[in-house]
């Protein structure tokens, strides 16, 4: 699973006190409190306030009508071309997230928004990385074509060290991780899923420290995977149970005759 726009504001000290509450509230899964702080009277400040919404979706199944007003008016406010590139790719995740969760079925609708912010936004830019990321999840978890997930989330990583957005950083390992693991390459699956919670620990994301912890878990051998999900049941049960997806990784295995 994945994230939205606002990488790296608000987590370093200097950063404006505005971008720090905003994170402090998104990081401990309090995406609406976070979105009140915000208001949507410039495309910058409507575009922030419908990610975080948009995000709150994916990680909590709730809220769509909420995260469909915010992204209108996003929408309505981008005059510009990266304006109106990050609202579709907002709108892309938005649709994604529908999909995935199962509410209903808005494929075509991502790839087409998606489609519409690769248009609109050049390569090289900063937001060019998280696009790249989101195409990724599409081929993995919707066309299911781990070649074409790995090729985009290889350029979403590329684009984030450039661009030294290491919140996006830890997305990408983590899916990186997750490809390596599948293909059976447990060392580098291990290696990044051990990133990837790294930079989360670092940066005080709480709400994504427990499937980071959960992920390298499957990487892990006995006894070190049975702690990390124990611990990653602590920080999901603290949250009161989100990421909601998060459940069934979760739950262990039933007990056998």
């Amino acid at each position: 699973m994945a994230y939205t726009a606002m990488s790296g504001n608000g987590t370093t000290a200097g950063d404006d006190p505005l971008q720090t509450a905003v994170w402090r509230l998104r990081s401990r899964a309090c995406w609406a409190d976070a979105a009140a702080l915000l208001q949507p009277v410039t495309a910058q400040a409507a575009l922030q306030r419908a990610a975080l919404l948009v995000e709150r979706c994916l990680y909590t199944e709730q809220g769509w009508p909420e995260a469909e007003d915010a992204l209108r008016t996003a929408e309505a406010l981008a005059h510009s071309d990266g304006e109106r590139g990050a609202a579709a790719c907002e709108r892309g995740q938005l649709a994604y997230a529908s999909t995935l969760h199962g509410v209903r079925d808005r494929a075509d609708e991502a790839r087409a928004a998606l489609g519409r912010a690769a248009a609109l936004i050049p390569p090289g830019v900063e937001a060019r990385a998280l696009l790249d990321f989101r195409r990724g999840l599409l081929a993995e978890n919707l066309a299911h074509a781990p070649q074409a997930a790995r090729a985009a989330y290889r350029r979403a990583h590329a684009g984030a060290t450039a661009h030294s957005d290491p919140l996006l950083l830890s997305f990408t390992w983590r899916h990186l991780a997750g490809l390596a693991l599948r293909d059976g390459e447990l060392a580098e699956a291990r290696h990044g899923f051990a990133e990837s919670l790294r930079i989360r620990e670092e940066l005080g994301y709480l709400v994504g420290t427990a499937p980071a912890l959960a992920s390298l878990a499957d990487a892990e051998v006995e006894p070190e995977a049975s702690r990390l999900r124990e611990e990653a049941r602590r920080l999901y049960r603290l949250l009161g149970g989100v990421p909601t997806w998060l459940a069934r990784q979760l739950t262990p295995p039933a007990a056998t005759a």
